[in-house]
This record gives C-alpha cells, sequence and structure tokens, in this order.
C-alpha cells in the first residue's frame, strides 16, 4: 500500500492518495523535487517483483508501469532516484546487482533487451540497449557481487555511491561512467550511503554494525563509528546543524541552559549557510576552521545514533581551533560517552582500487590517532601491538573528560540520556553473530569463514579498503536510543523535526528544541507524546 499525505499543517487522517496492490509490495520510493509543484508532482515506486511506477498523486493522471512484463529484470528493486538535474531520467537498483537508466518518454519494449558492452572495470560493467530504436533501459550497470542495497547521487550529482551485498563501497563518476574509488565493509553486507553535505566524505553502513566515514578526496576510510548493536539500516547528515565557523574561536560561558540557548539560536543562523562555507574549506587553509559534521543512523537494534565527525578526526595534523570541556557525569565504570580511540597504527603499502583520485599521503598514516570526542592524546596513550589488537575488539574506550561535541550534543538533545544507551550493554547478546562483540584480533578467521567473491576479504583486511580496527579513529554516539519497538526503516533530518519509521509501520516526528510547540500543535502521523530530541 501507498499512502501520500499533505504537509504537517493539513489532516493526516485524509492522505492525498493511497493506493492498494495486490501480489507484490512497494520498496522504495523517490519524489522529483525539480519537477514538482503545488499542483503537480511526480513519484516513483519500486516494487518487490521488479516493476517500476510513475505516478502524479496530485493529479490522479493514469500512471506509467516501467518492466511491467518484468523482461528487464526480475528482482526485487532495491533503491530507485531520479537523476538530479534531470527531469525525466532515474535510476533504478534491483537485488540482482544490476542498475538501469530510465527515459520516463521511452518505452520498454515487448522483448528482453539486448546489450553491447561501453566500458567494463574492476568488479562493474556497463552496457548499452543494442535495438533499433531508443527504448528503455537505456544503460545496464553491473555492480559487484550480490545485491546492490543502495545508491546515491552526490550533491552536485555528478557522481554516484553504491554499497552492495558483497561489502563494498563503490563509487563512480556517473556522466563518465569510470570508477573512482572503493572501500570494504569490516565484514558483511553494506546497506545504506549518504553523503556529507559539500560532498567530501561518505557515511556507509551495514552488517558490521558499524557506521563508516570514507573520504571522497583520498579515497580511504577515515574513521569507524561503533553504537548499534545489529545491521545498519540507515545513515543521514544533518544539513542544519553540520557547520564551519570561520570566525574567531567561540567562547561560551555561564550555566549549561545559557550555553543551550546559545547553541540553538548559533545552530539557527548558520544553518542556510552550511554547503556553501563547506565548499571553501580545503587543507591547505592557514586559517584555523571549526568544522563540525552531524549525522545519524537507525537499524534493525530499534535505536536511533547521532554523531558528530569534528576538525579533530577529519584533520588530525592541525591543532584544535577551539576547546570546550564538560565534566563526565557518568558512571566511572561506564565507557563515556563520545571517548575512544585507537593510537598504534600499522603501515598500510597496498593501494586500493583510487582510479582518477590523487591521495597525497594515505599510504602511511601517523603514529598516533586523533581521539574521537575527547581530549588529545597525553603522553602515557600511546599502546604497543598488544594493546592494539584488544582495541580492536571493540575495547579501547578511553576515559576521562568529554570535549565540546559532547557538551553541544548534550545540550542539543537533552531529552534522549546518555547512559541510556549503555544501561542494557550487559544484557542478552546480538540476535545475530554479526556484531561488534565478536569482533576480535582473529577477525580475519572469521572472515575466511564468509562466502568467498572474487575479492577474498580476508585479503582486504588490513589495506587501505579495509584498516583494521586499530588503524582508524572509532566514533561513539553522542546520542543512542531505542525509539521503536520494530527495526528502524527511515530516517529524515528537517529543519524543525527528525522524521523516522519503523517496519511496524508507525511514522514518528521528533521535534528539535525550540520546535516543540509547534509541532504538537499539527497533526501527525505518530509521534511520541513529549519525546524530543
Amino acid at each position: 500500500m501507498v499512502s501520500i499525505y499533505p504537509p504537517r499543517a493539513a489532516d493526516l487522517s485524509k492522505p492525498i492518495d493511497k493506493r492498494i496492490y495486490k501480489g507484490t509490495q512497494p520498496t522504495c520510493h523517490d519524489f522529483n523535487h525539480l519537477t514538482a509543484t503545488a499542483e503537480s508532482v511526480s513519484l516513483l515506486v519500486g516494487f518487490s517483483a521488479g516493476q517500476v511506477q510513475l505516478i502524479d498523486p496530485i493529479k490522479k493522471e493514469t500512471s506509467k508501469l516501467f518492466n511491467e512484463e518484468r523482461l528487464i529484470d526480475k528482482s526485487r528493486v532495491t533503491c530507485v532516484k531520479w537523476v538530479p538535474g534531470s527531469e525525466s531520467l532515474f535510476l533504478v537498483s534491483h537485488a540482482s546487482g544490476n542498475m538501469y537508466l530510465y527515459n520516463v518518454e521511452h518505452t520498454c519494449g515487448t522483448t528482453a533487451p539486448h546489450y553491447q558492452l561501453l566500458k567494463q572495470g574492476e568488479n562493474y560493467s556497463v552496457h548499452t540497449c543494442k535495438s533499433k530504436s531508443t527504448r528503455n533501459p537505456l544503460l545496464k550497470w553491473t555492480v559487484g557481487e550480490g545485491a546492490l542495497n543502495e545508491f546515491a547521487f552526490s550533491p552536485d550529482g555528478k557522481f554516484l555511491a553504491c554499497v552492495s551485498q558483497d561489502g563494498f563501497l563503490r563509487v563512480f563518476n556517473f556522466d563518465a561512467v569510470e570508477l573512482h574509488g572503493t572501500m570494504k565493509s569490516y565484514f558483511g553486507g553494506l546497506l545504506c550511503v549518504c553523503w556529507s553535505p559539500d560532498g567530501k566524505y561518505i557515511v556507509a553502513g551495514g552488517e558490521d554494525d558499524l557506521v563508516t566515514v570514507w573520504s571522497f578526496l583520498d579515497c580511504r576510510v577515515i574513521a569507524r563509528g561503533h553504537g548499534h548493536k545489529s545491521w545498519v539500516s540507515v545513515v543521514a547528515f544533518d544539513h542544519y546543524t553540520t557547520s564551519v565557523e570561520e570566525s574567531d574561536p567561540m567562547e561560551f560561558s555561564g550555566s549549561d541552559e545559557d550555553f543551550q540557548d546559545q547553541m540553538i539560536h548559533f545552530g539557527r543562523d548558520r544553518a542556510n549557510s552550511t554547503q556553501s562555507r563547506l565548499s571553501k574549506r580545503n587543507s591547505t587553509d592557514s586559517r584555523p576552521v571549526s568544522v563540525t559534521y552531524r549525522f545519524g543512523s537507525v537499524g534493525q537494534d530499534t535505536q536511533l545514533c547521532l554523531w558528530d565527525l569534528t576538525e579533530d578526526i577529519l584533520f588530525p595534523h592541525l591543532p584544535l581551533s577551539r576547546t570546550r570541556t564538560h565534566t563526565n557525569v557518568m558512571n566511572a565504570t561506564s565507557p563515556p560517552a563520545g571517548a575512544t580511540i585507537i593510537t598504534n597504527t600499522s603501515s598500510n603499502t597496498t593501494n586500493g582500487n583510487n582510479s582518477g583520485a590523487n591521495t597525497p599521503g594515505i599510504n602511511s598514516l601517523s603514529t598516533t590517532l586523533p581521539r574521537s570526542n575527547s581530549l588529545p592524546h597525553s603522553a602515557s596513550t600511546t599502546t604497543t601491538a598488544n594493546n592494539a589488537n584488544k582495541a580492536g575488539s571493540g575495547g579501547g574506550i578511553g576515559s576521562g573528560i568529554m570535549d565540546s561535541a559532547i557538551a553541544t550534543g548534550v545540550s542539543k538533545f537533552a531529552t534522549l540520556s546518555l547512559h541510556d544507551r549503555k544501561e542494557r550493554h550487559h544484557e542478552k547478546d546480538h540476535k545475530r553473530n554479526h556484531s561488534m562483540g565478536h569482533i576480535s584480533s582473529k577477525s580475519s578467521d572469521k572472515l575466511n569463514l564468509l562466502t568467498k567473491t572474487k575479492t577474498d576479504p580476508a585479503k582486504t583486511l588490513g589495506t587501505l579498503l579495509c584498516p583494521r580496527m586499530e588503524d582508524v579513529p572509532l566514533l561513539e554516539p553522542l546520542i543512542c536510543k531505542k525509539i521503536a519497538h520494530e527495526r528502524l526503516t527511515v530516517l529524515i533530518f528537517l529543519e524543525d523535526c527528525l522524521v523516522t519509521a519503523c517496519q511496524e509501520g508507525f511514522i514518528c516526528t521528533w521535534a528539535r528544541p525550540g520546535k516543540v510547540g509547534l509541532l504538537s500543535s499539527q497533526n501527525q502521523a505518530s509521534s511520541p507524546s513529549g519525546t524530543v530530541v
């Protein structure tokens, strides 16, 4: 069933359009924001049987159905998106591992398409449709092994990031049909992917329970985040709190309430210019710049996690432009909310697939990695190789004082208490074997048990494709909160709220600070009373 609702100010008990399907289920959808008006909107819906439907829920005109006879692909549609800047082109991925480029103006034909090779590379190939007249699909991409779970266009629309069941992130130059770079998950498939607002970083999540941050410019993993207890199903950047400070360092004083008021006001003022200011930042700037990328993730563990990617991780060789300490009020026996990092590194000499990219300084990492959400290292924090192995099992948790990122997170998201994410830490184990709790120094042995693909996962561990746990900073979430009873499937950041949805069918809106009254006065599909982030 597909239901399309009006804006929150309208009555959400009366959808604009409602369609019930028999024999197949909707799996994904995408609106064309380029052509949307108050009188018309183009909506693509993908289905479990492989078809894609184009509908206009406002005009309710006769819809178009692509791959109707399933001659192009019979497998489930995993992701569908309009090509940025186009009124008619859209891209569809399937569980078969194939992607197809369609034009809404063209038909799909009455026979199975024939293809001819256009371009081929490592674990991918692109074919054009061979026919006397132009027909769909225009292009067929075959990417990796197994299902192609999700893809995302870069903010400028020039690049395409794909994540597959074989555990690889592959980034393509979409127009040139060329591979830009790759990354491998710690283990298992990758399920979700998103771009930072400036297009410089990609975050992916999947069956290793981690969120992995990959640098587009350097084509390497720069951090991993550990907070989920099960597969990560959605990752998304918060464009409204991601920030760049190009002014003098801010000084905060006064009570926590005053600090919260300052941060809320400051965050709103900078939201609209975030992307343009981010684009100005590059590694050659001599002037200190404070950078914070905020992103979130939801998973099959029913938890929402919020993360901060700060300059001590992004630019480890530059001094921090500002520091704000906040006393750790958590139990001393529990790992602090924002602390962690692993300090010992190993030299990597095996290069990943970085075609078309310059990767200065990535063949050897610094011997001391920055701590995530913590004060800089003391002299005693350098560890031996044995301690690094312990850290690889998730035990490298720092302690002491949390820095400005944690203080900011506590202020802006006060109602999601930090200790909630730790209170069930020692309860029943992960319901699957794929969890961080099972990662140890014998990770390579476990990887050998996985299904073999063309690229042996055990051989990628410890390379630039998949650094070991001790080789990159390990982030911990600012907030980690159970918000549903079933697996979470949607996370969207809006200016005044967050939107989540779960497999049980509930769509929830979560008000940002200062927006509670606004949301509570409007009708919503479903919203937990009094719960604010």
